[in-house]
């Protein structure tokens, strides 16, 4: 993507974005990770950080969506917080941002007052509800965005409540992967036009998105909104988790016929005197004779039974034993970097794959970095008095 001159042989290149320059206006969820991601691929990333810390921030030297990124300290409320800021966009490919609505405005470092010091700027804005829309000016988090989008209705046991998938399908789905894929398209027009844009990312459409399939199947009749009783949501007894004798539990995925017969033969049930699997009218019988089967072993032993087999089930495992799985370990998927165990750049590259480059960034540490390598010299300069 990058237009500079070829790299000397003796520098490596950091990833397929060297040479791409990140500007991200500090904030939580989305933003930063989308952020890292960018930065896992080989960009440049600063982080304009607060003077002071925000009030859900915790030590900045443990926080892995900072990785790969430079920090320097900006104060958009003092008088030359704002110029400093349009400075840097005037020497960046992308700017990111997570305030609501009006709040880039005015600061001063909206999208108007960006472009109009580097036409070319992609603006990526990440928000929940979106920049329009009754609820756009409105305070939100994960849950709230995909509890409206629809998503999270389809999620748990039919008996009970909704489950709450962290914030992995909303902030981290449905938004920093949207905000991603929408910066770099738009820096594919601005690298051939030489004209920057605006890139709206809201949470609940890139959650909306994600549930394109469903919209499909419930227009064919093949879903129902009944949480818990379709295919794919934990009714269907041949795609559901199991708990085994000790506690633990197995995920069951033996959607397709060849695997769903090693499933139950290595389950010790015998296909031929089950019931008929695709009548949905079966499913409460299955489940009832898998749940029994599943808890006459530990998770262990389960493991064991399956590993290596095309049945499709594998334990549930937490995040730590994630980490030292063998086939995790053996693609490289978690790694130790500076100190913290962590998830390496995905996806990979063949020639020219992610780095882990630099640790979280501190607040402030790469002031003096970032003013020579941007050839921003003030920006080193001590701040002023607000007073």
């Amino acid at each position: 993507m990058s237009h500079r001159s070829p790299d000397p042989p003796a520098r490596a290149c950091a990833g397929p974005l060297d040479g791409v320059r990140v500007l991200e206006l500090a904030g939580i969820g989305p933003g930063p990770f989308a952020a890292m991601l960018l930065g896992d691929l080989g960009a440049d990333v600063v982080r304009v950080d607060r003077p002071a810390p925000g009030p859900l921030a915790g030590d900045p030297a443990h926080d892995v969506t900072n990785r790969n990124k430079r920090s320097v300290l900006v104060d958009l409320k003092s008088p030359g917080g704002p110029e400093t800021v349009r400075a840097l966009a005037a020497r960046a490919d992308i700017l990111v941002e997570g305030y609501r609505p009006g709040v880039a405005e005015r600061l001063g470092v909206g999208p108007e007052e960006c472009m109009a010091a580097n036409p070319a700027l992609v603006y990526g804005r990440m928000t929940g509800w979106g920049q329009r829309g009754p609820l756009a000016p409105r305070a939100g988090h994960d849950i709230g965005y995909i509890a409206t989008a629809g998503a999270l209705s389809m999620l748990g046991a039919p008996d009970g409540p909704p489950a709450v998938p962290a914030n992995l399908l909303g902030d981290y789905a449905g938004g920093s992967l949207y905000l991603t894929t929408g910066v770099l398209a738009a820096l594919l027009t601005a690298r051939t036009t030489g004209r920057g844009q605006v890139v709206d990312a809201a949470i609940v459409d890139g959650t909306a998105h994600l549930t394109a399939l469903f919209w499909g199947m419930l227009a064919a009749g093949t879903w129902r909104e009944d949480r818990g009783t379709n295919l794919l949501d934990g009714g269907c007894p041949y795609y559901r988790v199991y708990e085994t004798g000790d506690g633990g539990w197995m995920a069951v995925g033996a959607l397709e016929p060849p695997f769903y017969t090693t499933f139950v033969t290595l389950l010790g049930l015998s296909g031929d005197a089950l019931p008929d699997r695709s009548d949905p009218r079966n499913w409460p019988e299955l489940q009832a004779l898998f749940t029994a089967r599943f808890k006459t072993a530990s998770r262990e032993e389960w493991t064991a039974v399956f590993e290596g087999t095309d049945a499709c089930v594998a334990p549930v495992l937490s995040l730590r034993e994630a980490a030292d799985h063998p086939h995790l370990t053996g693609r490289g998927t978690y790694t130790e970097a500076h100190g913290v165990t962590q998830p390496a750049p995905a996806p990979r590259f063949s020639a020219t794959p992610g780095t882990l480059r630099l640790p979280p960034a501190v607040p402030g540490a790469h002031t003096a970095d970032v003013a020579r390598d941007w050839d921003l010299p003030h920006l080193s300069d001590p701040p002023k008095d607000r007073s």
